[in-house]
């Protein structure tokens, strides 16, 4: 996208076609404008749609920029956060309501491809959280007992079934959760936002909101070109927003992430690296996840940004660290390079702003976008209609606060992966 081949990757080189779009050009009027082309935002725009409601979706750049097209494709339940934590971070009322709607968050994901009938090379296999070492083990068997005791279907893999799964003995065990999956991501959204369109969205890109004003009752969104209003505004632009919402942006820390995908590979590989096609990540602070795609390509990646001296480094970790956990895949060579940026709030969970009446939105999902971003949309959509109050949503309302030394932070942690892979991090 933008003419950047490490923006997008190798999601953009095999995600089908968008709908035809263009620059809002006229003015416009709607019940409501959703400003994002995302997950959540074509997500409430979709549930909108349906549910009779005019809507308008405003994006700056092009559908499925920034996160969502980005995304590694892991369809996960739950956030990083451990389960019984979540009360004591947000309450019993909303870590419960998070909990639930986030644990059955494939489950909708899922659903609406179906529904759809969304081409987005869907694996329904699970994923693996793989322990490395003593440490990590004790990590995933907690997190495997306190979703199984809210009736999860999680299950613990010992290091030898692990292996079986994925190919390689460097893991002491897996949490097995098999609500998850992975998809192509950027497929997943275009074809969202197809489904959007055949319910009535109208979808402007290369529309970036510059301004908003309060007329009565009904707010103006201007771009740089024409104005839309309407009654109320989805705010959908997340760890990517500018303009009138960049504090959303302000608030969270950018973690850098990269990957890399192989060729295909043979079939005697494809029959011995994973398998079944599942998702995994592993228990490292500066954490490693591997997938497949549809074709057979190994999908690897990393914290890191692929800039400056970083492009190097990292491809150059990737490739040892390849040769350690597949010894049988020899030399590997790279079809696409690409990365993004992880917005990461202070307590790792996402947040809900109410800007101004009738201008809502979630942000936040600290590396978790494609299940909280599709049922987010979804709950935005029903608050809106009047189907869930305020005070019935998933998260308290919050206002955007800067988390300190932001900017350090980003800094520390991009040098600190290329440190961290230069000198031969093992995995």
């Amino acid at each position: 996208m933008l003419n950047d081949p490490r923006s997008h990757g190798l999601w953009e080189k095999t995600a089908p076609p968008p709908p035809v779009t263009g620059p809002l050009a006229t003015d416009a009027s709607a019940d409501v404008i959703v400003v994002g082309g995302g997950f959540t935002g074509i997500s409430a725009a979709l549930h909108l749609a349906e549910a009779g409601r005019s809507v308008i979706l405003l994006e700056g750049a092009e559908i499925g920029f920034g996160g969502a097209g980005r995304n590694v494709g892991l369809i996960n339940a739950g956030m990083w956060v451990m389960p019984d934590d979540l009360p004591g971070e947000l309450g019993d009322v909303h870590g419960e309501r998070l909990l639930d709607l986030l644990g059955n968050g494939p489950r909708v994901v899922m659903e609406l491809i179906d529904n759809h009938a969304i081409a987005c090379e869907l694996e329904r296999n699970g994923t693996l959280h793989c322990a490395v070492g003593e440490s990590g083990l004790r990590e995933i068997e907690d997190r495997a007992s306190q979703w199984q005791k809210r009736g999860a279907p999680v299950e613990l893999l010992d290091a030898a079934e692990t292996a079986a799964r994925i190919g390689t003995t460097a893991y002491a065990g897996a949490l097995l959760d098999k609500r998850a999956g992975t998809l192509q991501p950027l497929a997943y959204v275009r074809g969202l936002a197809h489904a959007a369109t055949r319910a009535g969205v109208t979808l402007h890109t290369s529309s970036r909101v510059v301004s908003t004003e309060r007329i009565g009752s009904r707010w103006k969104v201007a771009t740089d070109r024409a104005s839309v209003t309407a009654e109320w505004i989805v705010v959908a632009t997340d760890a990517y927003s500018t303009g009138p919402w960049e504090r959303v942006r302000t608030e969270q820390v950018y973690l850098p992430y990269f990957n890399l995908a192989t060729r295909p590979l043979a079939p005697d590989l494809l029959s011995s690296i994973l398998p079944k096609r599942e998702g995994v990540w592993d228990t490292k602070e500066i954490l490693s996840s591997f997938r497949m795609d549809k074709a057979g390509r190994l999908v690897f990646g990393s914290v890191g940004a692929l800039r400056n001296g970083g492009a190097a480094i990292h491809k150059a970790w990737a490739r040892r660290s390849l040769a350690r956990l597949f010894p049988q895949l020899g030399k590997v060579d790279f079809e696409c390079e690409w990365f993004g940026q992880i917005g990461m709030t202070t307590n790792a969970l996402p947040r809900f702003h109410r800007f101004a009446p009738n201008v809502v939105g979630f942000s936040g999902y600290n590396g978790r976008g494609i299940a909280p971003g599709t049922v987010f949309g979804r709950v935005l959509a029903r608050h809106i209609l009047g189907e869930i109050a305020e005070a019935e949503l998933p998260l308290p309302l919050t206002e955007p606060s800067d988390p300190p030394m932001r900017r350090l932070k980003e800094a520390y942690y991009e040098a600190g992966a290329q440190v961290a892979h230069f000198v031969g991090e093992r995995f």
